[in-house]
């Protein structure tokens, strides 16, 4: 799978990505009235589309309305309009690219005072010391509740095609829900989805293959998976290789590799495993050994900013390097190394020393950019991570009564 940055790249699907750059899922929190896309992502997703990036994967779209990992996040079920989704795949698709929606459910992390429910695998909450409070206690989720679930998924990506998307991304990292059912820490169940690595990933292969039947062959299904949670006795990089392995005969196009959670935020390169100290390219030594026994093509996102060290991954035998922040920050990117540059600038490192709340700001941080990116305006790297934070915090509030007031009320067939 090892090309140069700006070869082609040819999926299962049959579905051909211009060059082996992709914007990774970052999420804007930035709905508009009714929890859908308005102008502001319009705009933003023209940036990127306008930079040269070959993929687009949007912020987690979420299949459950009643279960948000923030109030301004965008929902796509069976009530939703479809209207604004196919304004923002046009968008996403102007600069010649390809656009994938990445949809998530949060399970357990949603915040303690946002409305709808809490679920996970088991009735353990995220452990955050000081900061638990933070998140509402989740309820093991009934086996009705699950089958549910899976077909939301499928619901979400059969609108996403209609819509006018090339693809879905199946959000299994970063803590979220089909991330909770596979973390051994997590999941204490005892029937059929818990237990082996093979009942705990079963929830995520019956949901790959319930959108598989819900959209045509040549929609592009990828999945991101951390390649290991950081955590001791948790999810691991030899069981990222099973749950790989356990894929490719679904025949989906990519896997995605990140890491961490909520309460090991590798993916903002803070954790509490040493193995992604590395300044750039935090999971690369983890995904050396992943792809050398991968069937699936493999995509590597966190702490990229550099051409050498996009290149450095591709020769690894990544075939698609992912960038968030950088591209946050520079959206141009891409064309920038295609022409020999580089970024002349840099996010404002956070360096407090509560985890926790330095990976809430480094979040905010980035949000801050989109938004400008989205008002037209030009990114500020060197805002204060405190203002950032409290900017955000309002914003928040805000976008809750909105959520609250939205949630209230009947929503019939879209």
């Amino acid at each position: 799978m090892a090309g140069e940055l700006f070869s082609p790249l040819h999926l299962r699907s049959g579905q051909v990505l211009k060059n082996r750059i992709a914007k990774a899922a970052m999420e804007e929190n930035m709905a508009g009235d009714g929890q859908v896309p308005d102008e502001q992502l319009f705009t933003l997703y023209r940036q990127w589309a306008a930079g040269g990036t070959g993929l687009l994967i949007t912020g987690n779209v979420m299949v459950h309305a009643e279960a948000l990992t923030g109030p301004a996040g965008v929902v796509l079920d069976e009530h939703a309009p479809l209207g604004p989704f196919a304004e923002w795949a046009e968008a996403g698709k102007s600069g010649g690219g390809a656009i994938w929606m990445q949809i998530n459910h949060p399970g357990r992390q949603v915040a303690s005072d946002m409305p709808g429910v809490v679920w996970g695998p088991s009735d353990i909450g995220v452990s955050l010391g000081k900061h638990s409070s933070r998140f509402g206690r989740p309820t093991a989720m009934t086996a009705q509740q699950i089958d549910d679930t899976v077909t939301r998924y499928a619901v979400t990506a059969h609108r996403a095609e209609k819509a006018g998307f090339d693809g879905v991304e199946i959000h299994a990292a970063h803590g979220y829900l089909l991330s909770q059912f596979l973390s051994p820490l997590v999941n204490k169940r005892t029937d059929g989805w818990g237990g082996s690595l093979e009942n705990r990933a079963r929830m995520l292969l019956d949901i790959v293959k319930a959108v598989q039947a819900a959209v045509s062959p040549s929609f592009a299904v990828a999945v991101k998976l951390n390649s290991a949670d950081f955590q001791r006795g948790g999810f691991d990089a030899e069981d990222a290789r099973q749950v790989i392995e356990m894929l490719e005969p679904l025949g989906v196009d990519l896997v995605e590799l990140s890491g961490g959670s909520y309460e090991s935020p590798a993916m903002t390169g803070r954790s509490t495993d040493t193995r992604t100290q590395a300044r750039e390219a935090y999971f690369l030594d983890l995904a050396k050994d992943l792809v050398t026994t991968s069937p699936v093509p493999l995509m590597l996102t966190g702490g990229i900013t550099r051409r050498g060290t996009a290149q450095k991954v591709l020769d690894s035998g990544v075939a698609v390097i992912g960038m968030g922040t950088a591209l946050a920050v520079t959206p141009d990117l891409p064309d920038r190394w295609r022409g020999g540059r580089e970024a002349d600038r840099r996010m404002r490192p956070v360096k407090w020393s509560d985890k926790a709340l330095a990976s809430a700001a480094s979040m905010a941080q980035v949000r801050h950019q989109m938004r400008r990116l989205a008002r037209g305006s030009n990114p500020r790297p060197g805002t204060h991570p405190a203002l950032a934070l409290i900017t955000e915090q309002r914003k928040q509030r805000t976008a809750l009564r909105r959520y609250r007031a939205w949630l209230a009320k009947p929503r019939g067939a879209a």
